[in-house]
């Protein structure tokens, strides 16, 4: 007798539609090991309906591998923790919901590719945050002679876009200039962090000019706007059109715009380089870190 045994009525899953079927049970394929290997293992468990990737890999946790590592915190889709592969493409456990896939069949559960492994479905993230921390922070200029700091409505909305961020990096995992060229990661921030240097960029009250870092050290002139980032975004940001195709071009207007250079000739001002040298380099100093301000090497294949 089949394991997949259509439901009936009397044991139809909650919340599977009238005169659907669905398999019992179900099997869960996911990744086991560590940094020096593994593989998939395959675990049969029963199929309660109404619930997402992450409830079932927890009842897998609980019943059959206590041992098993995952990575998960706030179960609504909005600590960016429980970041996977499902199936292949990079999601979110806490959002994909069971019934949106085929239970026929078993589901891949890997850990995200563009990561380290640590163990299981645990990756290591500390690259996002070594990047996170080349970006100047949000520097505004004085108060007006109220005290008080003033913007259009319009500018805030711009920005708000991407401050919807939260921290999955699954657009990190699926762009393909650093998932498949690990050596492009000393020069390429990766769409995340384009989308923070956009909203610091965009904002009205930032004086900061970090275009050259943008260009020069962080790489977005590697990244050739296949929109698979905005593809996998949760939060719905438009990663590739609002933030990353805007910075180039605002790249592009300091570098090879003939009147901006001829404005910078007649009123003597510098190239739009150093400010964010002495703004990247203030939270190192107070560290004892040491970070170049040398262009990083670049990957040429």
């Amino acid at each position: 007798m089949s394991s997949e045994a259509t439901v009936t009525a009397a044991n139809r899953p909650a919340g599977a539609p009238a005169g659907s079927s669905s398999p019992a049970d179900v099997t869960m394929r996911l990744w086991r090991g560590d940094a020096s290997g593994g593989g998939f293992v395959d675990y049969t468990i029963e199929n309660l309906g109404g619930e997402v990737v992450l409830d079932v890999v927890h009842r897998i946790q609980a019943e059959q591998a206590p041992d098993l590592a995952v990575r998960w915190n706030c179960k609504a889709g909005k600590c960016g923790s429980c970041s996977a592969e499902v199936n292949g493409k990079p999601r979110l456990m806490c959002m994909t919901r069971m019934s949106t896939l085929e239970l026929s069949e078993p589901i891949t559960i890997s850990p995200m590719r563009g990561n380290p492994v640590i163990r299981d479905l645990v990756t290591d993230v500390s690259f996002h945050f070594a990047v996170a921390r080349r970006i100047p922070a949000f520097h505004p200029g004085p108060r007006e002679a109220d005290g008080t700091y003033r913007m259009a409505q319009v500018d805030v909305e711009r920005v708000q876009e991407f401050r919807k961020c939260i921290e999955c990096f699954l657009c990190q995992n699926v762009c393909h200039v650093i998932r498949d060229h690990e050596e492009n990661k000393p020069a390429f921030a990766g769409p995340r962090f384009f989308a923070r240097l956009a909203e610091l960029e965009m904002h009205p009250l930032d004086t900061l000019d970090r275009r050259e870092l943008i260009s020069r050290d962080l790489g977005v002139g590697l990244c050739n706007i296949t929109k698979c980032c905005s593809e996998v975004c949760p939060e719905g940001i438009h990663i590739t059109d609002n933030a990353i195709i805007p910075l180039k071009e605002r790249v592009v207007d300091a570098r090879y715009d003939p009147i901006a250079w001829l404005g910078r000739k007649i009123r003597r001002r510098p190239s739009p380089t150093p400010a964010y040298v002495t703004a990247a380099l203030a939270p190192a100093a107070a560290t004892g870190e040491v970070i170049s301000t040398e262009p990083a090497p670049r990957a040429t294949s």
